[in-house]
């Protein structure tokens, strides 16, 4: 659908006031130096002269421009994500344009101007524009509005442009299918995943396929290539159907932002992904989200839509400010999980003291599932207490620093002691390290 540029408002620009003060000042020093007066008004019918210039050209009824805004019906969350957008304009004139988009109030981009020249008075222009959402939900995009001016700089004409949207912003589905893609094509190991040799009898021959790039070089199958006259390559079955579960904890102190995103969505995030991966694993995955109560429960499945329905639940959840109640949840997982499972707990334990009065919940929950439970590091502090000391204000910082990452060290200590397993990691670090322990566990059959 196309829209001519219809009649906009006129605004005066910062270069026309400037030439305007200018021949003030000058009429101001034709007072006592009347020769100057002469050259103000000079200089005023030049400043007029162009006004009308640029009237004329920008109203003019033979100029039409449009714009379209380009975007995916679904943003992913914490990611870069583009904006294209797409114009066509015939002008009299090479125009100067600035698009002035209205942005979702959640992006709190107050004053983004994208500016364009384009080369040609006809021209066809892509420009594109990146935004980094940082909380999930829906995000209403308003009009686009373009400022048309000339090379002369005195006027610019303000058209606005009926662009009106509604995305929803989701759990990264950018990390989600980058770390499946790599998942299905054995190519994890490109993006810090480790490889694990499987240790025991947790694999089956399954086929022979034609070797591709991150297969295991020593499976390949010299008989068969000898036939074929191609590499060909034994594939194993790993031992499937074993139940992950993802517990997000929802309580207050999940809300503890690192780089404009809370510790809770970088948990949302790392979920999805490690469902994604665990589903081509052949696994079951399923999620638990809790806080003072019990929020989502999604059994473990391997169903075709699991990672779905897994993914839009994780869309609606959202940080409570209360204090997790732990015994709730020892409860209901007693009284609803059947089998032995891996849970994988995003929480944020801050302080010794506060392990201590969840940690009878979490050792009775670990003697009848495997329990992995995620420790957040705090990049700031980590620089801090590595750092050369400076100053005595410095001293006493990279103390605080240190002591806090003894505590750390010592909560996973004490998991570690009643037989939890512990992941310790930067936010940004948290998928991978997530996947490195679930392969690690896979590959010793500990479920």
């Amino acid at each position: 659908m196309k829209f001519l540029v219809k009649i906009g408002q006129p605004y005066l620009t910062a270069r026309f006031l400037y030439a305007a003060l200018v021949v003030v000042g000058i009429f101001a020093l034709g007072f006592p130096f009347p020769i100057l007066e002469s050259l103000g008004i000079f200089l005023f019918l030049i400043l007029l002269t162009g006004l009308l210039v640029e009237i004329i050209l920008l109203y003019s009824s033979a100029n039409s421009l449009t714009i379209e805004r380009k975007i995916q019906d679904q943003l992913s969350n914490g990611d870069e994500n583009e904006i294209d957008y797409l114009l066509k304009g015939n002008f009299g004139f090479i125009p100067k344009l600035q698009i002035l988009d209205e942005y979702p109030i959640q992006l709190q981009l107050r004053n983004c101007t994208l500016k364009l020249t384009p080369s040609s008075k006809n021209f066809e222009s892509n420009y594109q524009h990146a935004i980094y959402p940082k909380t999930r939900g829906e995000y209403f995009f308003g009009n686009i509005k373009v400022l048309i001016g000339t090379k002369l700089g005195l006027l610019n004409k303000l058209s606005s442009f009926d662009r009106k949207l509604t995305v929803k912003v989701v759990p990264s589905i950018k990390q989600y299918k980058k770390f499946s893609f790599l998942a299905h094509t054995n190519r994890l190991e490109e993006v810090g995943v480790k490889k694990v040799r499987k240790v025991g009898s947790s694999t089956e021959f399954e086929q022979i396929n034609e070797f591709q790039r991150g297969d295991n070089i020593k499976r390949i199958n010299w008989k068969a290539t000898a036939r074929r006259t191609t590499l060909m390559v034994n594939h194993y079955e790993d031992q499937k159907a074993q139940k992950i579960y993802f517990l997000l904890d929802k309580g207050r102190m999940m809300h503890m932002p690192f780089n404009g995103l809370s510790l809770f969505d970088y948990a949302v995030n790392s979920s999805l992904s490690l469902a994604g991966v665990a589903k081509h694993k052949g696994d079951k995955v399923g999620l638990i989200s809790f806080s003072d109560v019990i929020g989502s429960w999604i059994p473990a499945q391997s169903i075709g839509n699991q990672v779905s329905k897994i993914s839009q639940e994780l869309y609606h959840q959202k940080i409570r400010q209360k204090e997790s109640d732990y015994s709730r949840l020892y409860k209901n997982i007693r009284l609803r999980m059947k089998g032995r499972s891996m849970l994988i707990l995003y929480t944020n334990f801050d302080s010794i003291v506060s392990l201590n009065r969840q940690m009878k919940y979490l050792k009775a929950i670990s003697k009848s599932h495997l329990l992995v439970v995620v420790s957040f590091l705090n990049e700031e502090i980590v620089e801090l207490a590595n750092q050369k000391t400076k100053g005595e204000q410095n001293f006493f910082d990279q103390t605080i620093a240190e002591r806090f990452l003894q505590e750390k060290q010592q909560i996973n200590q004490e998991l570690n002691l009643a037989g939890i397993y512990t992941i310790s990691t930067l936010p940004e670090d948290l998928t991978v390290n997530s996947i490195n322990t679930y392969l690690k566990v896979k590959s010793r059959g500990l479920l």
